[in-house]
């Protein structure tokens, strides 16, 4: 049985869009009349194809995929009702008829479809690797082969929740600094091409010599109104391009690399890509996956390619015999409190837990650095953008002090 999208009309003529489970596209549609719809179109959501009304297939690009909050409250609902003791295929069941939304549904149900046919719960994930990750199946597998699924989704609905939790928070803290940059630029930006040409028109008919402040602001003013357009126009398209080139992962390493050099922004996503790391090592190994798979799988959650390739080195050298806290050490990227932690951890035979506290004092110290980062950003801007309004403004009343002392 297979779940299906589809897309039907309704006795008045209304179109109608839901999931359904069947054992074929025939077997949906025959389920369709009989709750008087009329199929238009039906999707097989495991495939990457579809079928139309006229029973010809085209290719489609459904690739579904879960937000982080939608994955967190998954996991959690599947974890209560792991718990209960239900059958996991009724778990599964039960948690796409609680969520509302198709997409999640969609994927629920196909789960659901390969757990009913004798699939274990992470190969009926493995279908959807865009919503559940690596370290998402590595622990499902891990708890399935142990025995503790529902204590392991536990574990994986702390986590997801703790990331979307700092995720919104950082959302939070960026919000305001990007908006006041924003307005900073739009007012700048409307004095310039809409109130300076206006004032300094009177200013033309003078034969005096204007201040060199003056001179530089309808420079710009002129620069701005005649080229502006084409100048934001080429910004966005730097922009596409940019993000369309930084995609090849060749050019991404050099980037990632330089980035890593920016004062103060190098040392944030260093503490980000880091705390990732040791928290998703921290709880792969507390669900009993081994360590080798563990860090391949670990590295796989780093954001910038340059601390991924030191993590798989790092995965390398402990391949080859050398203990994790001086596969860290060689690294040269890694925080010296977290190689510290690790090889206290490795010492006493508690290495999860000193991974797990690690990642948590790294957080803390980066979300100290953000909002300290944050507090003196916004003055800052208020700051500059003060200091551009009083140019211009001097730049208008230099010539009109000239004006009145010529009158004098």
């Amino acid at each position: 049985m297979s779940a299906y999208r589809y897309k039907a009309l309704n006795a008045d003529g209304r179109v109608v869009r839901g999931v359904l489970e069947a054992d074929s596209e025939r077997q949906l549609r025959i389920q369709l009349r009989g709750q008087n719809l009329r199929p238009i179109e039906v999707i097989t959501t495991g495939t990457g194809f579809s079928a139309g009304s006229q029973g010809g297939s085209r290719f489609t690009l459904f690739k579904p995929g879960l937000s982080t909050g939608e994955l967190a409250l998954l996991t959690r609902q599947i974890a209560t009702l792991v718990a209960s003791a239900l059958p996991l295929d009724e778990c599964l069941q039960a948690a796409a008829e609680q969520t509302r939304k198709a997409k999640v549904k969609a994927i629920l149900l196909q789960v659901r479809s390969k757990v009913a046919e004798g699939y274990t719960l992470a190969n009926g994930m493995a279908q959807f690797p865009q919503a559940f990750g690596d370290m998402y199946r590595a622990m499902v597998h891990a708890g399935e082969q142990a025995g503790q699924l529902a204590p392991v989704l536990e574990q994986l609905a702390d986590y997801t929740e703790n990331r979307q939790h700092t995720a919104q928070k950082l959302q939070m803290a960026l919000i305001y600094p990007f908006v006041l940059v924003a307005v900073a630029i739009a007012v700048v930006a409307a004095l310039m091409v809409f109130v300076v040409p206006e004032l300094v028109g009177i200013f033309a008919h003078t034969k005096k010599a204007l201040p060199p402040l003056t001179v530089a602001l309808i420079a710009t003013s002129n620069f701005l109104r005649e080229w502006g357009g084409y100048l934001l126009l080429g910004s966005i398209l730097f922009v596409i391009v940019a993000r369309r080139a930084l995609k090849d992962p060749a050019r991404q390493l050099p980037w990632h690399r330089l980035v890593l050099r920016i004062p103060g922004l190098g040392g944030i996503l260093v503490g980000m890509d880091t705390a990732r790391f040791a928290s998703t090592l921290s709880i792969l190994m507390a669900s009993g996956v081994p360590l080798l798979d563990a860090l391949r799988i670990a590295e796989s959650v780093m954001v910038n390619r340059h601390l991924r390739r030191a993590a798989h080195e790092v995965a390398s050298r402990v391949q080859e015999g050398t203990s994790l806290n001086k596969a860290l050490a060689q690294g040269d990227i890694f925080p010296p409190m977290m190689v510290h932690m690790v090889a206290s951890g490795e010492a006493s035979g508690e290495l999860e837990s000193m991974l797990g506290r690690s990642a948590a004092n790294q957080e803390r110290e980066l979300e100290m650095t953000l909002g300290t980062a944050m507090g003196l950003f916004e003055p800052l801007m208020v700051v500059v953008m003060g200091g551009l309004v009083l140019l211009i403004v001097l730049a208008i009343l230099l010539p009109i002090f000239d004006l009145n002392t010529m009158v004098r």
